[in-house]
């Protein structure tokens, strides 16, 4: 029921909406808000379709009968019923249809899709003229998309005569069913996603995907239209593809419809449609008479790809064999293709521009290397694939002959006769790769005769001008010839070669001109290549000639080029016989070879492997040899993190023995897309042999055997066995060994390659005594009597006829002119050289070829272009001269031995010495070396092709020939060789003062910068250093004077101040926590260092007295400030002037002035602040530090009386502005929450606490940095480079304004008896003051040094330590006595009462320990026990021995921070021990520990007391404060007893093995702010918590969630993993940089944003340099790419 009316009705309404909402606008092209409007409309009705199709198969195939019923259909949509509306919708309907520019035909007339008719496609062929089909005047929608210019391109077309056929295809849709209809609106609206996603959901069902594969394919040309002329048709494009890649990748069903619906054709058709809208006339060669279109690159179609879907869908379909196969016989299809491909032909023309550069640099270029590549070389990867065997040669017959029918109507379309025209290059010529990629195909997989399918001699003239048209213009543009048309001509040269286009550009084309030269004239084809590079005129012997065509200054380049080009030509093999394999791993090697590669770069450089159809795909055919190859040829470097920051990656590098045989410098310069890639091959392959004590010098090049040609081409070998390349190798090397000038090594080294070529591919047959002398006119008037290069050598030629200009130097030694006519008559027999012209030979030999090949009478060659090279007019002044040369190749290679060698008679030839060697020639030492080598391996080869050649080599090695070029030398080139010489004397100077300046500046880059390795250091000249000066002398590295610092010009150190919460992060267990990944995971932070000491403060503030509490704690843990300094030194007045250049200075830093920023001036280290040294005089402090023989009382009460000295501010001078100034930057480094812990805000007690507490965060850092204990003694980096002295005056000089009264200053209750103890009882009303046994003890130590007047004496400060240590010592008893339980405090009371009267009692741990217990018990401390008893109670049994540890546990924190600050305070070395002796050795060197003690006691901790009034007495008087506490509050009194003083070291989240488990919990996560998924989710490394990155969901007054969390977290420093992107950020302040990532690939890559998609792991080493920097806080000086953040992350 539902199925019959209900849905047939309901999808009706939906059409008649849609038909309603849309309104045709008058610009053709519907608003978007329109369209969507309705869309919204509609948005309910479409979900109900969607949610029908989930609903199984039963429903799918209900719909199905729906959709697809004609009849219902007809009925309900033809309008031809009573209802109005249904009226007035079917006209909307067809005024639709119309103005898409489609016709609605009745009945009679139906040639709609539906019926097609079977066999060929019936396209005209006989319609086909050369140029293109028009297919039917252009639909009238797109009249307006075009301008004039192509109007002109309109007018110069050839017509078609059109048949209705193609007219049907674009024009005519009829529509006979709902999803017809629906597909139409689907296509009008521009494919709404919902629609889409419901004509998708249907395909399961079989018959439903027939049917709309087939309507799709009905509206193909309609989809083409309305893309056209859609703004979003990236948006659209996507959405085709969504479907047709679901309907064409299905074999059996894209079958189908190609042989119901004709897709081929329809494909076919409709692309050529779609280009016709943009084509321009061609400008290429004859720009007048030309009749070629082609595409204009600077359309809107090809710039934004919009041919992109059309394309794909048909390589898709190309794809299938069967597809391929109909399109590969159908000639009509191929006829109609080759025309499409025409249209590239040629496209984007460059014209050389000579007078002044381009106003405006085109970037058409792009697009049409794209159109190259994607529109042709895609579907001719496709095709080829398909033509793998023996059994479709026919294809490729069929591809062949219809591309050579298309270049020669290309070639008679643009005129083309023989030259090209100068100065314009086209990087495109599809058609020519076509036929180039299936002759390759032919020869290599067919079988066929490659002749078979070659064409006339004249049409492979024809063929091979373009291809090297474009080889010479490469070299022009590497000569700067083009730089008059900008960079973009440089880009196009490098996308010609670069590794996505190589294969389907230079290869084909190299190829191409190799199989050319295979059947050419090798005389022609060498000649033709020398006139192209316009090198010509160089060929002379002359030493001075005069180039008609070419700047002196390109010459040398060009010749270059020209030699280049002609030994990849003959020594490629790509194409010529080598299998895939062999292919991949030359490819490989090449880039290796270059630069170590990554395994993801490897794979997109070599990743389009031919047979590939869709390299997009990514799928590399055989990706196993892609391993098993690069595991051949190269070995893995696992990534390291370099000392600079740079992080690595994991990179492949060429094994040994690759450099040593299979290195090819042909191959990389084929492959570099910058030329410094070659030289970068060479300096490696350099390194490689000097490393390998293979060869010590400068290695040229090796020469590398090749893999033997494929039969078919044998032919290309002519060119090396031809007089013309004879006699331009001959002159060359002429020229070189006379100093001609624009030569140069790499000249002669690819003259000597190509002679060794020719020594390697000659033919085997010839015998020494017959000189083979071919017919007359092979003959290049005697300069050689034959052809073949192994006897060609030996040839000497006597005389040779230059035309030289009238200046040469040559004319002036002509003889007089009567003689020199007879001379020359008889000179002629005896081997004479006619002037020699490469011109005319190739002329002539051009003629030649014409006139046999050509029957007709009518081709005649038009001499016309002759005259372009040379204007007439300007030729120069020539004159005949006649030189005498009296040599042979091989005498020029001797000669040039010498010349090379710089000795007399270098050479000596080997066999002679050794004859094995011309029995077994394959010896090691000639295959890496210089020319040297390289000429003494040809002359070897030479000898060994013949013995004539060994003959003659030695008897020229006989007679000495003196190397010098036969030419006076003048005193003025005297003096330009002395001139020379001296330049290269200073040349090499410079050089060694440059090393010498790298390797210092490296030393000292070395000592600056290298943060974590303590050994090579050089400690910096700080004040300290040296004992024997009078005074601290400072260099300041700005004016470069040096001196004392003074109060009126005081030097500062350049130092960095940062707040730092990484001492909070510590915790007391040693394995550190793990990342969260699941739900029930999760951190809490009350067991950091930060949360215990937080606890303790605010408990404290609870009971006792404010301004108490501030002095019986530190702060800092979380947001202390840490001043580091590079140890470089500046007067505080050039630093202010060197800020403010740096305001003024408009560059872009990486850092912000206006908040102090600055960069060192001599290490360009990050820094903040500067910190003035105060002056003083080093003697003073040797003094300070003699041991004196007071006793400990006296110094007590010096320290007290130094103490209650107010300390008055010096007066204003400049070094007491400076220090006020950067006490100031130290309280501005950290924000306000972390200075003010007092109740009552701005008290005094804060800057107090804040004070001392910047003293202990640098020492406790100091500590850390050092691992957390003194073992290693002095060894650190942190120890080389502290400013703790500098930092203390300043502290000191602040602290000393606040004076204690000396009531409350907790001195006196460490050192006096109070007389009365009731006193205190007695106000009640008033909190007490927090009792001595609460303080810690390390704060203490800083208020007693700071409190005194600086530079401070060492025994004072002796004297300070002791009287703590006995706190100290006492509060680690009370501790242990808390910790331990009822029956051991008994034991302990009554073992040590026993020993209380021993005369060292005071010095006995029990002892004490009992005391301590029985004074406690007085109070309630012991009691309440109940309750607390488990928590307390440690359950260890207690041995003497694990007492003695705790209590030296207890100590050690507080032995080491102030080991350290009397290392900082007086310059004395840190001695270093093992971790066992650390106790003893620190207390010994602080003087607490008397030396005889050392050894033999094993319980030392209480044998450094040394208590200042009876012992008993003061402990007693300490106990009573607590048991006054504890009586009202026992549960706080014991909990503020026992401190966890052990932290183990900071560290970050221990993070899991595979990022995987990371991605999978945090993408989805949702964020416990805004309980969103966010976009951008971070996590972060420090505490574990979630945010949102750049979120404004999570933003607190303009702060985003990741910045706000690093200053609650980090104070300042967060360290953030990027979910989505694996890279983990900082911020740091207002800057933020992008660290990298710790997770790699199994190739060690990283792979930041997740684009690759491999499984990633965790790197430890890198994770662990991350930690390393957090911890050292040194990311500001090693990570050097910082931004502004701008507070939006």
């Amino acid at each position: 029921m539902m199925s019959e009316f209900v849905l047939p009705r309901f999808i009706f309404c939906l059409i008649q909406y849609l038909r309603e909402g849309y309104n045709e606008p008058a610009a053709d092209v519907p608003s978007e808000k329109d369209l969507n409007k309705v869309l919204q409309l509609l948005e309910p009705q479409i979900s109900f379709l969607e949610d029908l199709t989930k609903m199984g198969g039963a429903m799918r195939s209900v719909l199905t009968q729906v959709l697809t019923n004609q009849q219902n259909y007809k009925d309900l949509t033809s309008g031809l019923g009573e209802n109005a509306c249904a009226k007035k919708s079917h006209e909307k309907y067809l005024i639709a249809l119309k103005s898409s520019g489609l016709t609605y035909p009745e009945d009679k007339l139906v040639y709609g899709l539906q019926e097609p008719s079977a066999g060929t496609s019936t396209l005209a062929v006989q319609g086909f003229a050369g140029a293109t089909g028009t297919l039917g005047q252009l639909d009238s929608s797109d009249e307006e998309d075009q301008d004039g210019s192509q109007g002109l391109g309109k007018r110069k077309r050839v017509k078609l005569s059109s048949s209705t056929k193609d007219q049907s295809i674009m024009d005519v849709l009829k529509h006979k069913s709902f999803l017809e209809e629906l597909l139409f609106w689907t296509i009008k609206y521009e494919f709404p996603q919902k629609m889409v996603t419901f004509l998708l959901n249907m395909l399961p069902d079989q018959e439903y995907k027939v049917a709309f594969t087939k309507t799709f394919v009905q509206h193909y040309a309609f989809i083409m239209k309305t893309l056209k002329k859609s703004h979003e048709s990236d948006t659209m494009s996507n959405r085709i593809v969504h479907i047709s890649v679901q309907l064409f990748s299905n074999e059996e069903l894209a079958r189908q419809v190609t042989e119901e619906c004709q897709l081929l054709d329809i494909m076919v058709t409709v692309l050529l449609y779609m280009m016709e809208s943009c084509l321009i006339k061609s400008e290429l060669q004859d720009e007048e008479n030309s009749l070629h279109v082609v595409v204009n690159c600077g359309e809107a179609l090809l710039k934004n790809n919009t041919y992109w879907p059309l394309v794909s869908d048909f390589i898709n379909i190309l794809s299938h064999q069967s597809v391929a196969k109909r399109f590969l016989e159908d000639h009509g299809l191929l006829v109609t293709w080759m025309n499409f491909v025409s249209f590239f032909q040629g496209m984007n023309l460059n014209k050389r521009e000579l007078n002044e550069h381009v106003e405006f640099e085109s970037q058409t270029y792009y697009a049409a290397f794209a159109a190259e590549l994607e529109a042709c070389a895609q579907p001719m990867w496709g095709l080829l694939s398909h033509c793998k065997v023996r059994e479709t040669q026919e294809y490729t017959r069929n591809v062949v002959r219809y591309c050579l029918e298309a270049l020669q109507d290309w070639f008679d379309a643009i005129n083309f006769v023989d030259e090209p025209a100068p100065n314009q290059v086209t990087f495109h010529l599809p058609l020519h790769r076509y036929y180039a990629m299936f002759l390759s195909k032919a020869v290599k997989c067919q079988e066929l005769d490659l002749d078979s399918v070659l064409p006339d001699q004249e049409m492979l003239m024809k063929l091979m001008i373009h291809p090297l048209q474009i080889q010479a213009s490469l070299a022009e543009i590497h000569s700067n010839m083009w730089v008059r048309n900008g960079l973009q001509i440089k880009g196009q040269a490098m996308t010609y070669v670069q590794s996505h286009f190589c294969n389907s550009m230079i290869d084909p084309d190299i190829y191409l001109l190799q199989v050319c030269a295979s059947r050419l004239d090798p005389d022609y084809f060498i000649s033709s290549v020398f006139e192209r590079f316009k090198v010509v005129d160089l060929l002379t012997m002359a030493s001075q000639h005069q180039n008609t065509v070419l700047d002196a200054e390109h010459e040398r380049s060009m010749l270059e080029g020209a030699l280049t080009f002609l030994v990849i030509l003959l020594s490629l093999r790509l194409h010529l016989g080598m299998s895939d394999d062999e292919i991949l791993r030359a490819e490989m090697v090449a880039q290796l070879c270059m630069n170590d590669r990554t395994h993801s770069s490897l794979l997109d450089l070599i990743h389009h492997i031919p047979e590939n159809p869709n390299p997009k795909s990514g799928i590399i055919p055989g990706s196993y040899s892609f391993e098993s190859v690069l595991s051949a040829v190269a070995d893995f470097k696992a990534p390291v993190f370099e000392p600079g920051g740079s992080m690595q990656q994991g990179m492949y590098t060429p094994k040994a023995e690759v450099w040593d045989q299979e290195f090819d410098p042909v191959m990389v310069i084929l492959r570099t897309v910058y030329r410094r890639d070659v030289q970068s091959a060479m300096d490696r392959y350099t390194a490689f042999l000097k490393q390998s004590g293979k060869f010590p010098g400068n290695p040229w090049p090796p020469y590398k055997k090749r893999t033997t040609l494929h039969p078919s081409y044998k032919g290309l070998m002519r060119l090396l066995h031809c007089k013309t390349l004879h006699i331009v190798l001959f002159t060359l090397l002429y020229k070189i060994l006379m100093d001609h000038q624009n030569l140069s090594e790499h000249v002669l080294c690819m003259v000597l390659y190509l002679i060794e070529l020719g020594l390697e591919n000659s033919a085997e047959e010839e015998s020494d005594e017959e000189a083979s002398v071919c017919g007359p006119e092979r003959c290049h008037d005697s300069w050689f009597p034959g052809s073949n290069l192994v006897s060609n050598m030996r040839h000497f030629i006597n005389y040779v006829r230059v035309r030289v200009p009238e200046t040469a130097p040559e004319v002036k030694r002509d003889s007089p002119a009567s003689t020199s006519s007879d001379s020359l008559s008889s000179l002629h027999n005896s081997g004479t050289a006619q002037v020699f012209s490469l011109v005319a030979e190739r002329r002539k030999k051009f003629q030649e070829i014409i006139n046999r090949s050509s029957s007709e009478a009518n081709q005649v060659v038009r001499p016309k272009t002759s005259n372009k090279w040379s204007a007439p007019g300007s030729a120069p002044q020539l004159t005949t001269a006649i030189l005498e040369i009296k040599e042979s190749i091989l005498s020029l290679l001797i000669k040039l031995h010498h010349k090379l060698s710089g000795k007399q008679n270098s050479y000596y030839p080997p066999w002679l010495d050794d004859i094995e060697i011309l029995i077994q020639p394959e010896i090691p030492k000639y295959n890496h070396g210089d020319g040297i080598t390289a000429v003494e391996r040809i002359l070897l080869k030479a000898a060994l092709q013949s013995r004539m050649n060994k003959r003659i080599i030695e008897e020229i090695c006989r007679k000495v020939t003196p190397p010098v070029p036969p030419k006076k030398i003048t005193a003025a080139e005297k003096k330009t060789l002395d001139k020379e010489e001296r330049r290269q004397k200073a040349r090499e100077r410079q050089q060694k003062l440059l090393a010498e300046f790298a390797s210092r500046q490296k030393s000292f880059m070395e000592t600056a910068m290298d943060v974590d390795s303590p050994e090579n250091d050089i400690p910096m000249e700080i004040a300290t250093a040296e004992p024997q000066v009078s005074e601290a002398v400072y260099d300041c590295v700005i004016c470069g004077q040096s001196g004392p610092s003074s109060e009126d010009r005081p030097t500062g150190l350049v130092v960095l101040l940062q707040a730092s919460s990484v001492l909070g992060q510590c915790r007391d267990n040693i394995e550190p926590k793990k990342l969260p990944i699941t739900e029930e995971e999760q951190i809490y932070p009350w067991d950091t260092c930060a949360a215990v000491h937080d606890v303790r403060l605010s408990l404290l503030q609870r009971y006792f007295k404010d301004s108490s509490c501030l002095l019986a704690v530190s702060i800092g843990w979380e947001g202390g400030v840490y001043v580091q300094t590079c140890g470089h030194t500046l007067h505080i007045d050039c630093h202010k002037s060197y800020m403010e250049s740096l305001r003024n200075d408009q560059v872009l830093q990486g850092f912000s002035v206006d908040k102090g920023e600055f960069t060192c001036p001599l290490c360009r280290q990050f820094a903040n602040s500067v910190l003035p040294c105060y002056p003083g005089s080093n003697v003073e402090s040797n003094l300070w530090q003699r041991p004196s023989n007071k006793s400990i009382q006296d110094l007590i009460k010096e320290v007290e009386e130094l103490q209650g000295r107010p300390g008055a501010f010096p007066s204003e001078t400049n070094l007491s502005k400076e220090m006020e100034s950067v006490m100031k930057d130290i309280k501005n480094t950290t924000q306000k929450k972390y200075r003010d812990y007092s109740k009552t805000p701005g008290s005094p007690d804060n800057d107090f606490l804040f004070m001392y507490s910047v003293a202990r965060t640098n020492l406790e850092l100091e500590l850390i940095h050092r691992g957390g204990n003194l073992c290693s003694g002095g060894v650190s980096t942190a120890g080389k480079r502290s400013c703790l002295n500098q930092l203390f005056h300043v502290l000191a000089l602040h602290m000393r304004l606040y004076s204690i009264d000396s009531e409350y200053n907790p001195w006196r209750k460490l050192t006096q008896l109070v007389e009365e103890m009731n006193s205190q009882q007695g106000n009640e009303e008033q909190q007490p003051e927090v009792p001595i046994l609460y303080h810690d003890v390390t704060s203490l130590l800083l208020i007693q040094i700071l409190m005194m007047p600086q530079p401070l004496r060492k025994d004072h400060f002796t004297c300070i330590v002791k009287v703590l240590f006995t706190l100290l010592y006492t509060q680690a008893l009370v501790a242990l006595s808390v910790k331990c339980n009822e029956e051991d405090r008994l034991a302990w009371k009554h073992t040590g009462a026993l020993k209380k009267n021993a005369c060292d009692a005071e010095k006995s741990y029990e002892v004490l320990l009992s005391f301590v217990i029985s004074e406690l018990s007085k109070g309630k401390l012991y009691h309440e026990e109940g309750t607390q008893e488990c928590a307390m109670v440690s359950p260890i049994a207690w041995s003497p021995e694990s007492m003695e540890k705790y209590l030296q546990d207890f100590c050690l924190p507080f032995l080491r921070i102030t080991s350290l600050l009397q290392h900082h305070l007086f310059g004395e070395d840190l001695p270093s021990c093992q971790e066992e002796e650390e106790f003893s050795v620190l207390s010994s060197c602080l003087g607490l520990l008397p030396t005889f003690y050392q050894t033999e006691h094993p319980f030392i901790s209480a044998s450094c007391l040394d208590w200042p009034v009876p012992a008993f007495d003061i402990i007693s008087q300490w106990c009573f404060e607590i048991n006054s506490f504890t009586e009202r509050h026992a549960e706080q009194g014991k909990a503020l007893l026992i401190q966890e003083s052990r932290w183990k070291l900071p560290h970050l989240l221990q993070l899991p093995e595979n990022y995987n488990t990371i991605f999978q919990y945090y993408h989805r996560k949702t964020c416990s702010v805004c309980t969103k998924v966010p976009k951008d989710p971070a996590v972060c490394l420090v505490c574990g918590t979630f945010v949102c990155l750049k979120g404004l969901c999570c933003k607190q007054q303009s702060y985003c969630e990741c910045v706000l969390h690093s200053q609650n977290c980090g104070a300042g420093t967060g360290i953030f993993l990027l979910i989505n992107a694996s890279v983990i950020i900082i911020i740091r302040g207002h800057r933020f940089c992008l660290w990298g990532s710790v997770y790699l690939d199994a190739h060690g890559e990283e792979d930041r944003d997740l684009r690759r998609g491999k499984p990633l792991y965790i790197c430890k080493e890198r994770y662990k340099v991350l930690e390393q920097q957090w911890i050292s806080h040194t990311f500001d000086h090693i990570n050097k790419r910082w931004g502004p953040h701008y507070n939006g992350l």
